[in-house]
């Protein structure tokens, strides 16, 4: 397992986090639980920019990692829905892992796309990111991961959801309404595409 590698920034947008993920994280591999530790374990907005982050980049290569992430995310936000302060994670999931040339083949694949976002992400419409919200979002961020399981068996059919992930926990850490708002259009684009599956399916 990567251990922790310096002092940690504080995590205020995507620039940041994808920083810290290289900057906490040493070694040949990775697991889920370095990547949580990176970010702070507590702090929920970056942990699902987090997950988003791996729903969407070229670490879903990975056989089951879109399920494994879907989970982990389902798992996480449902104790944050239901008020938990301190989320636990199966072992099992924690300690899957990766090779970390991966993780960094990612991050630099997303460092001019975050720097181009972060240049709109500010807090606003604050009330959002406060109780009661907190707990919709979360159920927003579970919906999101379940409609990730079906969408894992089509071709890059999880990043809408993923990308919703991920615009939710930027939304919570930047304290901004608006994105969250974003992200729900996201989620809806992510369901009519679900819908349309279904369709065709059966």
């Amino acid at each position: 397992m990567a251990k922790n590698a310096g002092p940690k920034r504080d995590i205020s947008n995507l620039q940041t986090l994808l920083a810290s993920l290289i900057e906490q994280t040493k070694g040949d591999r990775v697991t889920i639980e370095d990547l949580l530790n990176a970010v702070g374990r507590r702090a929920f907005g970056p942990i699902l920019i987090v997950l988003g982050f791996i729903a969407i980049g070229p670490l879903t290569i990975v056989p089951g990692t879109s399920w494994l992430v879907a989970l982990v995310t389902l798992l996480f936000a449902a104790q944050v829905a239901l008020g938990q302060s301190r989320p636990w994670l199966p072992k099992k999931a924690l300690t899957a892992s990766f090779p970390r040339e991966m993780l960094i083949r990612g991050v630099n694949t997303m460092s001019r796309p975050a720097r181009f976002i972060d240049r709109f992400v500010k807090p606003r419409i604050g009330v959002l990111t406060d109780p009661p919200f907190v707990q919709l979002v979360a159920i927003a961020a579970m919906f999101a991961a379940l409609i990730s399981f079906p969408l894992g068996l089509v071709p890059f059919g999880p990043v809408l959801p993923g990308l919703a992930i991920m615009l939710i926990g930027l939304g919570l850490t930047a304290r901004d309404g608006v994105i969250l708002l974003l992200a729900g259009g996201t989620m809806a684009g992510a369901l009519v595409f679900v819908g349309r599956l279904v369709d065709r399916l059966f």
